[in-house]
């Protein structure tokens, strides 16, 4: 009997060990029972580049099944326009802008050049480098004018036979194209007195000139291109117009702040990547 009793007590024993351990490794591996983790809710409002509607809607939906008690907003324009409406003090959580520039407006840490009104309404600490895009050349269905690269459209332009639909200046893709005429020395405001530009408020509205073939072609970005399933000729190097970054932080004055940095984890996830790269973006982080 007493044999029977030490060995009962040897198997809880070892019982005892086996769970302690268990324990120790479930919290060296952070996976922590669900109860112990935190839970986010509220609706989190998300300015974010026109470029970005179809893949953050479809992204903001699966985060609102996984989250139930979330409700993802977004207000979808270009990001200068998203950049006043913050300065002037819009309700925004998360900005995710189509370029750094509007980005570094808002961000105190930036320089002087960069940020000169010394704007603070970026969370510095949650700011990176989201996703890259391409600067695209996009032709309307059939492609009558037979435009076949940038430097046929050049051609098209000088030579006054080419309509070309693109970016206002406030716009960011508007700000690569007009990079793009400097690397090719075209002078935009005489190209604009000769009838052969047409300017869109976002890249949206460009991109429906060209689908609706109002325009011989258009410079989109290459996500749009794909959503609207236009053709794309040419798409530029880095030399002619720079890299497309786009970066994405939490307001400092955010009202769900901690529910916004949930979502932007979210967007760096491998789930969240290949979204963005069923449409031509290019996922800098997260994975």
């Amino acid at each position: 009997m007493k044999r029977f009793f030490a060995v009962l007590l040897t198997v809880a024993l070892l019982c005892a060990c086996f769970a302690g351990c268990a324990k120790e490794e479930a919290q060296a591996t952070g996976s922590a029972p669900e109860a112990t983790q935190k839970s986010i809710s509220g609706e989190i409002m998300v300015f974010a580049a026109a470029s970005m509607t179809e893949t953050l809607t479809e992204l903001g939906a699966r985060f609102e099944a996984d989250h139930p008690g979330v409700k993802v907003s977004f207000n979808f324009a270009s990001s200068g326009k998203l950049m006043d409406q913050i300065l002037a003090g819009a309700d925004c959580d998360l900005f995710i802008s189509a370029a750094p520039k509007q980005m570094n407006t808002l961000d105190a840490s930036q320089d002087a050049e960069k940020n000169p009104d010394k704007n603070d309404f970026i969370d510095s600490a949650t700011r990176l480098d989201l996703l890259e895009n391409k600067v695209a050349l996009a032709v309307p269905d059939g492609n009558p004018k037979g435009i076949e690269s940038y430097e046929d459209l050049v051609q098209g332009l000088q030579a006054g036979t080419i309509l070309l639909a693109m970016g206002g200046e406030g716009v960011p893709v508007g700000q690569y194209t007009q990079k793009i005429f400097a690397h090719f020395g075209l002078d935009e405001a005489a190209l604009a007195s000769a009838g052969v530009l047409t300017y869109g408020e976002d890249v949206k509205a460009v991109t429906t000139q060209v689908s609706e073939k109002l325009v011989d072609c258009g410079i989109i970005y290459q996500t749009d291109a794909c959503s609207a399933k236009l053709s794309v000729v040419d798409t530029a190097t880095e030399a002619m117009c720079g890299r497309v970054v786009y970066p994405a932080a939490v307001l400092k004055h955010a009202k769900n702040a901690e529910a916004a940095r949930v979502f932007l984890d979210y967007l760096q996830t491998a789930e969240a990547g290949a979204v963005f790269e069923t449409v031509g973006f290019t996922p800098l982080c997260g994975h």
